[in-house]
């Protein structure tokens, strides 16, 4: 297996947003060449600048897991080059096809370097907030196998934090994804893992299994608390959280 030409191919598919084959049509791999191919396609995307910001989880609902006959929870990297602010404007020409969802995200308080607990890990959260990512899958058709989205950092195209809270609830809270003041989705965030803490824990683990260091300032999104929804230019895609607020995007 050529591992850089295949992580060559899926970082140019994202920097052009062109869309590429299933790696696995071509090529057999294992979950962790996946995650060797991932994070040298994000090696190209440092060598460009780019800083690494955080971590996204997938496949965070149970049911998910289990259709796709895994055990775990996928993870990408996120960069600063995906962040967006609130109430920026998306170009969609900038995707290929991209879908919103909305999350929970975390900020890491201090350098985590040893074992996270439900019960000891808001001692390494300083702020909560409501927040949309958007999910841009490099592979034709928005098809793939599990290995080929873990190689293709799990989708992670883009994403946009809210205002950041501090003791704010974020378990059992009802959540919202609206498309130009249309509710499009609605559920609670307790369908992430079913208690977004949870996912905070789970990548904590994750990151110390992978050797990955979660830093001070680092950015966990939790995983979807809804269906994703495929977005278009000339739309306001906003994400609500109860006590969190919300947070919107335009696509242009």
């Amino acid at each position: 297996m050529n591992y850089n030409k295949i992580a060559e191919t899926l970082d140019l598919a994202a920097h052009k947003a062109e869309a590429v084959p299933q790696i696995s049509q071509a090529t057999e791999m294992n979950l962790d060449q996946a995650y060797a191919i991932q994070s040298i396609s994000l090696g190209r995307r440092y060598v460009r600048g780019e800083k690494l910001v955080g971590l996204k989880l997938g496949f965070t609902s149970k049911a998910k897991m289990e259709q796709m006959g895994v055990h775990d929870m996928i993870w990408g990297r996120l960069t600063d080059k995906m962040q967006y602010q609130p109430g920026d404007a998306i170009l969609k020409s900038d995707f290929i096809h991209p879908r919103a969802e909305p999350e929970i995200a975390f900020k890491v308080k201090s350098d985590i370097t040893s074992e996270v607990t439900l019960e000891n890990a808001a001692e390494y959260v300083s702020e909560v907030a409501v927040a949309i990512e958007i999910i841009d899958s490099r592979y034709q058709n928005f098809k793939f196998s599990l290995e080929d989205v873990v190689a293709d950092n799990c989708s992670s195209a883009a994403f946009v934090i809210g205002e950041w809270k501090q003791n704010t609830k974020v378990d059992d809270i009802s959540m919202s994804l609206v498309v130009n003041d249309v509710i499009i989705h609605k559920g609670n965030s307790n369908a992430i893992l079913g208690n977004p803490w949870e996912s905070f824990v789970a990548a904590a683990r994750l990151a110390s299994e992978n050797g990955e260091i979660l830093r001070a300032g680092d950015i966990i999104l939790a995983g979807a608390a809804t269906p994703a929804v495929y977005i278009d230019k000339g739309q306001s895609i906003s994400a609500h959280a109860e006590g969190l607020g919300s947070v919107y995007i335009d696509v242009k």
